[in-house]
């Protein structure tokens, strides 16, 4: 009997054993399903919220204009057409006009990109009282509109400004001694002073990212300030520096405001030649095809910066 009694109890316990297994089992099924159907609700509802970003933001304030844009600019008077490509680019003053575009971004941007790095160089590699708040400046600095650094050069730099008339009491000169603003030179003064902040940001980030322990090696070894700058902190620190430069370029490509403030009757830019078109000679065509070509230097500087983005992205994986 006792035997028989211990044999009916291990079976009962076996069987409850059995029973909270499969109850366990059945939770942890419950539990997974419950988990992947939350995940479910959850990318369905990311996909509504991006459908809704796309059909209600980017529909009327990007996409639609962007493709009236190019649908304006492939129309002519009787259909589709590429007439105003070809007015575009067969008008004489094309050329000029996207030479001196160029000229000017590259004496803008180039200029801006050297003082930015320089500038992220001192502020990290030579710290000194008060490097902080300047750095807070600066960042600070590109939240500011483009044409008020227009308008404060103009009041300090220009025929009436105080600069110039305090120069001009100074010496007892007969006129204002500064006289440059209003042309190419004042245009790459004011595209420099505002987009090499720009530039220090990324800078400042990608120097943060290098190893001390290497420029204190190449010190040690006898490297001088130039060698360690070119041979150790230039290529570790170059995708940061090459973001914030393809940056600036970009930036300074699809300035308006300084141009239109300081740019003469005989700087034209691209941007400037896309507003007459539009606006004086009323040739939305035109004007469409121009900032069709824009928008395409624009959209291949950025496919540039995000691959250099994806290249500093990629190094820092590796690095830590």
């Amino acid at each position: 009997m006792s035997s028989l009694s211990t044999r009916d109890t291990s079976a009962a316990l076996g069987a409850a054993d059995a029973d909270a297994d499969a109850a366990a089992a059945a939770r942890r099924t419950a539990s997974a399903a419950a988990h992947t159907a939350a995940v479910k609700r959850r990318e369905r509802a990311a996909q509504w919220h991006l459908l809704f970003i796309a059909v209600v933001v980017l529909g009327p304030l990007v996409i639609y204009p962007l493709v009236r844009l190019v649908m304006l600019s492939l129309t002519g008077a009787h259909g589709p057409s590429v007439q105003a490509y070809a007015t575009f680019f067969g008008n004489p003053e094309t050329r000029g006009v996207i030479g001196t575009t160029l000229w000017i971004l590259f004496a803008s941007a180039g200029l801006a990109s050297l003082l930015g790095v320089a500038l992220a160089s001192i502020l990290f590699f030579k710290p000194f009282p008060g490097a902080r708040l300047i750095t807070r400046f600066l960042e600070l600095f590109v939240a500011f509109p483009s044409f008020l650094v227009a308008f404060t050069l103009i009041f300090l730099y220009g025929s009436q400004g105080s600069v110039s008339i305090g120069l001009q009491r100074l010496f007892n000169l007969q006129a204002p001694p500064l006289d440059f603003l209003f042309g190419i030179g004042g245009v790459i003064l004011a595209e420099v002073v505002f987009y090499a902040p720009f530039v220090v940001r990324p800078t400042l980030a990608s120097f943060a990212m290098l190893d001390r322990r290497l420029i204190e090696a190449a010190r040690s070894l006898g490297a001088n300030g130039l060698i360690v700058a070119f041979k150790v902190i230039l290529p570790l620190a170059w995708p940061g520096i090459a973001a914030g430069t393809i940056l600036c370029f970009l930036l300074t490509l699809n300035e308006f405001g300084i141009l239109l403030v300081l740019g003469s009757a005989h700087l034209i830019t691209l941007p400037v030649a896309i507003y007459s078109a539009a606006t004086v000679d009323l040739d939305l065509p035109t004007g469409a095809a121009g900032a069709v070509v824009m928008l395409m230097m624009s959209l291949s500087l950025y496919a540039l910066y995000r691959q250099v983005n994806r290249r500093k992205a990629k190094g820092a994986g590796h690095g830590r």
